[in-house]
């Protein structure tokens, strides 16, 4: 008995101590704290177990290796291994993402999963990989809200002339053209500095990224408009993929479906306490106000936004529109 006791410490011991035969550069530009951040630790702590140390995860949080401009061409240079870049990030190399930036299209998160399961998500997941990346799931953020330091949005007319931050998408920046604002491209990890300094007055964020990198300091207002999504996706680099025996894509593929699932939900419940803490730090604060749009405010919002839609038909396709009209009912 003692000496069976033996042999599994030292197995046990074995594992631990094992020098992982392959190791994953996991690079994000978001806080740890956000649901993407727990997630990406989550499923580190998932497939490390899953490969009994075979494969070891390095996460790199808040752009601390690249930012989401950079991580394509690393992956494809082989200085990184995997990353999770929101879905804006891919319009430029598969113009029909561009779907996921229409305003007001998506009515809920379910609407929206109903989507990713579906003929778009699964057509986009080919696009992208036949650009040379594997595509491995979609990951939430949430809704958008705006913000501003210079005027509360209440209506359309209110973004006059405000610069707006944004990531570098077409369909955003005619989001904001449309209501006769200015939008500037700006990577996520200069947007406080550009709030703070008033190089852009407004922008749009989920409330997790509003909350954790704490842009109510440098914003007087918050509405919760709901206007647009964010969502990213997790991609590997395929030259890596490749070298993975096929037992060991199959534990990334089991660790990331798990991971997928605790994300979501994570989002989910956080989106709530970060609306509690912005609401608390309201009440100490009387120069920060959040607004809630009622439905006749963000109609408004919704006619002058959705003006736009007919520019990006050629681009995306009607046939994926339709698809996510389909999804709204079932």
């Amino acid at each position: 008995m003692i000496f069976k006791i033996a042999l599994f410490i030292s197995f046990i011991c074995s594992l631990l101590s094992a020098t992982p035969e392959y190791t994953i550069r996991f690079s994000h530009v978001v806080s740890p704290e956000t649901p993407k951040g727990k997630a990406a630790l989550f499923f580190k702590e998932k497939l490390e177990a899953l490969t009994k140390g075979k494969i070891a995860v390095k996460v790199y949080p808040n752009s601390k290796l690249f930012n989401d401009s950079q991580v394509l061409q690393a992956m494809k240079k082989g200085q990184l291994e995997m990353a999770v870049p929101s879905l804006s990030k891919l319009t430029t190399l598969v113009p029909q993402v561009e779907i996921f930036d229409l305003p007001f299209l998506f009515d809920s998160m379910d609407h929206i999963h109903r989507v990713m399961r579906g003929t778009v998500g699964n057509t986009l997941k080919k696009l992208i990989t036949d650009k040379g990346f594997i595509t491995l799931n979609y990951w939430d953020n949430g809704f958008k809200q705006l913000s501003s330091s210079k005027r509360v949005l209440f209506a359309p007319r209110d973004a006059q002339h405000q610069k707006f931050r944004i990531m570098n998408s077409k369909v955003l920046k005619e989001q904001f053209n449309a209501v006769g604002a200015k939008a500037e491209v700006l990577p996520f990890s200069k947007v406080y500095g550009a709030l703070k300094s008033h190089q852009v007055d407004a922008a749009e964020n989920p409330l997790s990224n509003f909350y954790t990198k704490k842009f109510y300091e440098v914003q007087n207002s918050l509405v919760l408009s709901s206007h647009g999504y964010l969502g990213y996706i997790m991609l590997m680099s395929k030259s890596f993929w490749d070298k993975l025996p096929k037992s060991l894509q199959k534990d990334v593929i089991k660790a990331m479906d798990i991971a997928t699932q605790y994300e979501r939900k994570l989002a989910k419940k956080m989106e709530h306490s970060y609306l509690e803490k912005l609401q608390e730090y309201a009440k100490t604060h009387p120069n920060f106000h959040i607004l809630r749009l009622n439905k006749q405010e963000r109609d408004a919002w919704k006619r002058d936004m959705s003006i736009i839609y007919p520019k990006f038909y050629p681009k995306i396709g009607l046939k994926l529109i339709d698809e996510v009209e389909k999804a709204r009912y079932q």
